[in-house]
């Protein structure tokens, strides 16, 4: 049993996360703001990741809360990047697109975080290499996956009969299909942050704090940050109340599992079986959350987004295959290792979002949402 245990937790995971894009698109649709919803989130997530960061480091409280000037910057700025705009542009693509085109885009964070760890010398291709070959045709090929998803739309697969644009339906000239690829190119801005993030984890965790410290502190510093924008942008105070049992559960299921279960599970994970196990499970994610979309929220699987996040998940497992090589074919510099261990230990903050360490991706590791 001890050896199914890992699998477990990591199924686990991604049926939160799956749960978390549905409740949050049904919320959606009953009219709750996207941007609330972030804000109530974490402020949920702030409540349970703060005592748990306390309490694990109990003997250190002072290093917890004086990490100088440039450490709190830097998780200032993290705590902007990798969790309030990154949840922002998920959930408002959430909203204008789909449960399932959403969990299919987070697939894209391994190669995006590829493309920027290798722009900035965390990562190192070497063209006669057939693992590095893998990591850039991965990446080029979920690139691609992404771009016909956001563009095309395709006809409905549970529908035989299809209208006048048939199989070209691109979608571009109606409301409809403006907003499908505003809400797809929104998730695609959300993965590059979630990308960001992780890079920026480099510093901040190899100087300053944990990573167990730094998503307590990134949830209460987003916290503030979500509110005071969305005091702004939606100022009637009617907009801001939770007007039902539903709503309520919701926002507490994605702060306090979406965030404290789930960063617990998959920590615990990847310390048993590596980062790149967990990774491995991402894709899951989407095949649970389009099939209960489909029989939960009757959203309508369409031809282009399905062939989409076929061919992002093929990209992310050949950036997988290619990652995974480099440490049985070179030895990892130290800045790299620092950065693959990072990205593992925080790969379940769909928070810091929805919401990965060891070697850059972590072998692969990422992680939303």
């Amino acid at each position: 049993m001890e050896d199914h245990k890992p699998l477990a937790a990591m199924v686990v995971v991604q049926c939160i996360y799956a749960a978390m894009a549905l409740w949050a698109k049904a919320l959606f649709s009953g009219g709750m703001s996207p941007m609330v919803f972030v804000v109530y989130r974490q402020a949920i997530a702030t409540l349970v990741l703060v005592p748990i960061a306390t309490l694990g480091n109990r003997k250190k409280l002072k290093e917890m809360v004086c990490i100088g000037t440039t450490g709190f910057a830097l998780v200032f700025v993290a705590s902007l990047v990798g969790a309030t705009t990154n949840q922002y542009l998920y959930y408002q693509g959430l909203n204008l697109g789909s449960s399932s085109m959403a969990t299919a885009m987070t697939n894209l964070i391994p190669a995006i975080t590829f493309v920027m760890a290798t722009s900035v010398g965390l990562e190192s291709v070497e063209i006669r290499r057939p693992r590095s070959m893998a990591k850039i045709f991965g990446t080029a090929v979920c690139v691609g996956g992404a771009m016909v998803m956001a563009f095309y739309k395709g006809p409905k697969l549970l529908n035989h009969s299809l209208g006048a644009g048939g199989l070209y339906d691109v979608l571009l000239y109606s409301s409809a299909g403006r907003n499908w690829v505003i809400g797809a190119l929104l998730l695609v801005g959300s993965s590059s942050c979630w990308s960001l993030w992780l890079i920026l984890q480099v510093p901040i965790c190899k100087s300053y704090v944990d990573p167990l410290t730094l998503s307590a502190w990134m949830c209460f510093l987003s916290m503030g940050q979500s509110a005071l924008l969305t005091s702004f942008v939606v100022p009637d105070l009617d907009d801001w109340k939770i007007h039902s049992l539903f709503e309520l559960m919701g926002c507490i299921f994605a702060g306090a599992f979406g965030s404290g279960v789930t960063f617990y599970l998959q920590s615990w994970c990847i310390t048993v079986r590596g980062p790149l196990y967990s990774a491995m499970f991402n894709p899951l994610c989407t095949v649970i959350t389009t099939v209960l979309a489909t029989l939960i929220l009757h959203e309508q699987p369409h031809a282009g987004s399905m062939l989409g996040a076929i061919a992002v998940v093929a990209g992310l497992y050949i950036v997988l295959w290619g990652k995974a090589g480099d440490s049985k074919n070179q030895r990892v510099p130290a800045d790299t290792v620092d950065l693959e261990k990072t990205l593992a230990r925080s790969e379940s903050q769909l928070d810091a979002s929805s919401t990965i360490t060891e070697p850059l991706l972590a072998d692969g590791n990422l992680t939303e949402k």
